[in-house]
């Protein structure tokens, strides 16, 4: 009899202690090769903006008639989104909408298709589980091109001539100026690091770009 107990008791260690650790291992092995889908760190409202030199701030916007952007569109890294204007913040830095998926235009420079070089910015990363508009902007290179839709309906096509790197407090005066007598686009969002004490990217990445047609 007491062999009896002791293999009953022995089937019963087993058929709780296998269960537990095979669960056990499956979320070594989860966590281990699945980092990927973890959440990356919020982006505040105000990250993916830039500061705006102050003789960029004191210049007239340029008086063209040309309407102010309302959508823009990359397709090659699927970006279809709403363009809302923007000005400054009380730091003197471009806002930026708090919307994730949306871009944010600096209305107190030129709009897209004016003379000098209008700007357009866009978040970075993931908020509430929403991944931002801009997250796949370095991936862009010379040559690709960039749209943005008017109130007027009418669509500005650009191309992309380079990309460039600044720190938070850079002097980015050519990002809103430009003295060639032609129409530019650029476009900032950030990258690099995360810096969870000051809730900032390390870094701020600029895509220039050319106008080259109205439709």
């Amino acid at each position: 009899m007491p062999s009896r107990k002791k293999r009953i008791a022995q089937i019963v260690f087993i058929a709780i202690t296998v269960p537990l650790l095979v669960m056990s291992a499956t979320i070594l092995v989860l966590d281990h090769v699945m980092p990927q889908f973890r959440a990356t760190p919020a982006v505040e409202a105000s990250e993916a903006s830039i500061a705006v030199p102050e003789a960029v701030v004191r210049a007239p916007a340029p008086i063209v008639s040309i309407s102010a952007p309302t959508q823009l569109k990359i397709d090659k890294i699927g970006v279809s989104a709403v363009v809302q204007p923007v000005g400054l913040t009380v730091d003197g830095n471009m806002d930026i909408d708090e919307n994730p998926t949306q871009a944010a235009w600096y209305k107190l420079g030129p709009k897209p298709g004016q003379e000098g070089s209008a700007v357009i910015a866009g978040h970075y990363g993931w908020k509430k589980n929403v991944p931002s508009v801009f997250n796949d902007l370095h991936t862009l290179v010379a040559g690709d091109q960039i749209l943005t839709l008017g109130e007027d309906g009418k669509v500005m096509t650009f191309v992309v001539t380079r990309l460039a790197t600044y720190a938070p407090d850079q002097d980015a005066t050519n990002v809103f100026r430009s003295d060639d007598g032609k129409s530019h686009l650029n476009l900032v969002t950030c990258q690099g690091s995360w810096n969870n004490s000051v809730r900032t990217y390390s870094e701020r990445l600029v895509v220039f770009t050319d106008y080259v047609s109205e439709i």
